[in-house]
C-alpha cells in the first residue's frame, strides 16, 4: 500500500513538473515569437521606405536616360554628332553612378534589367554614331538613334520599368 501511494505521488509530481515545463515553454515561445514579430515590424518600417524611394529613383532613372528625354535636354547643348555622344553617354554614366547605391534596395532581377537597359541604350548611342560622321550636325545623330529606337519593338528602359512596377505591386 505504501509502495502505491509513494508511486502515486511520484507519478503526480512528475504529471505536474511535466505540464509546469509545458506551460511555461509554450509562453515563452509565443513572448520570443512576439518579439520577433516586433523586431520585424520595426526592421519593415525602416526598409519599406529605402526600398520603395529606390524603386522611385530606378524608375526616373529609366526615364531619364531614355534616348527620347536624353536627346531632348541635350540636344541643344552640342555642336558636333561626336560631342553630343560624348555628352549623351556621360549623362548616362552621371546618373548610373548617382544611382547604383539603390541596388541594395531591390531585387538582384530588377537590378539586371535596369543594367541591361542601360547597357542597351548605351548600344544604341554608339550605334547611331557609328553610322554617322563625328562632324554632323548634332540633329543627324538624334534622328539616328530616334530611327534604331523605332525599329526596336520596345524602348531599351520600357522592360526594367514593368519589372520594376510589378515588383512595387508585389510589395503591396
Amino acid at each position: 500500500m505504501e509502495y502505491y501511494l509513494i508511486l502515486t505521488v511520484l507519478i503526480l509530481g512528475v504529471v505536474v513538473t511535466f505540464g509546469m515545463y509545458l506551460t511555461i515553454t509554450t509562453v515563452a515561445n509565443k513572448i520570443f515569437e512576439k518579439q520577433r514579430w516586433d523586431i520585424r515590424s520595426k526592421n519593415i518600417e525602416i526598409t519599406l521606405p529605402l526600398r520603395l524611394q529606390a524603386y522611385e529613383r530606378m524608375c526616373l532613372f529609366l526615364e531619364r536616360i531614355t534616348p527620347s528625354n536624353l536627346l531632348l535636354r541635350l540636344v541643344p547643348s552640342a555642336m558636333s554628332a561626336l560631342e553630343l555622344q560624348q555628352i549623351l553617354l556621360q549623362e548616362i554614366r552621371d546618373e548610373y553612378n548617382h544611382n547604383v547605391a539603390q541596388q541594395l534596395y531591390i531585387s538582384s532581377h530588377a537590378w539586371e534589367q535596369v543594367t541591361n537597359a542601360m547597357n542597351e541604350t548605351v548600344a544604341v548611342i554608339n550605334q547611331s554614331a557609328a553610322e554617322v560622321s563625328g562632324e554632323a550636325p548634332p540633329s543627324d545623330l538624334a534622328k539616328k538613334i530616334f530611327s534604331h529606337v523605332i525599329e526596336k519593338e520596345v524602348q531599351p528602359s520600357a522592360h526594367a520599368l514593368k519589372v520594376i512596377k510589378e515588383e512595387i505591386r508585389n510589395i503591396f
